[in-house]
């Protein structure tokens, strides 16, 4: 038999009050099952004008400040982020049958913060993030090769390869965060952390 936290759902929910140490449980243990990219997750984003999308990126770094990733931040996701900072995130490990959708705002990251993740990127990927118009339109593949090319002779210098400005971290500072565990007959279990005005975490079952 399963054991049990003291609201009654499965242990691997723990009785932690903060929501942050749950997830680092979580994202260990999905570290340790999911056979790619465990830091996976889809980000919902929404326009000025109200119009949702939704793409897969990866998470880079989390703390009790929020969940950070890097993306241009002239590509879809940046304008609409710099439009309306409200937006979701969702982790799913097929591995270990949970979820966890976390929302709230979002906020540019420091330079310093930018520099150095930037600099611990491969040089390619440096390379690519000079190359590529994010979410711009492609006359064909060649102009993207084109463009590496020129930018590899450019900063033909691997370990000097300045970060540019439109290239970034985005951090979403969570007011929701919910965990979710996948259940027999499609009764799941579902825990929910939102935040009050004083800045604590009140913690609440959902049905499923």
């Amino acid at each position: 038999m399963n054991q049990k936290n003291s609201l009654g759902l499965n242990n691997c929910f723990l009785d932690l009050d903060d929501p942050i140490e749950l997830f680092k449980v979580w994202m260990d243990e999905a570290k340790e099952s999911e056979p790619n990219d465990s830091n996976a997750l889809s980000l919902a984003t929404s326009s000025g004008n109200n119009l949702p999308s939704v793409r897969m990126v990866l998470l880079k770094d989390f703390n009790q400040n929020g969940f950070v990733f890097y993306t241009n931040l002239n590509s879809q996701k940046g304008n609409e982020l710099k439009e309306n900072p409200n937006a979701a995130m969702c982790f799913h490990w097929k591995s270990l049958l949970r979820q966890i959708r976390i929302s709230g705002t979002i906020t540019q990251v420091d330079d310093i913060v930018a520099d150095q993740y930037y600099n611990s990127r491969g040089y390619d990927s440096r390379i690519g993030a000079w190359a590529s118009n994010q979410s711009n339109e492609l006359k064909n593949r060649d102009e993207l090769k084109k463009s590496i090319k020129e930018f590899k002779q450019k900063f033909n210098d691997k370990n000097n390869v300045p970060r540019p400005s439109h290239w970034s971290g985005w951090n979403l500072s969570p007011t929701r965060i919910e965990f979710w565990l996948d259940g027999d007959n499609r009764i799941h279990e579902r825990l929910n952390y939102t935040i009050d005005k004083s800045g604590n975490w009140i913690k609440s079952l959902l049905s499923p």
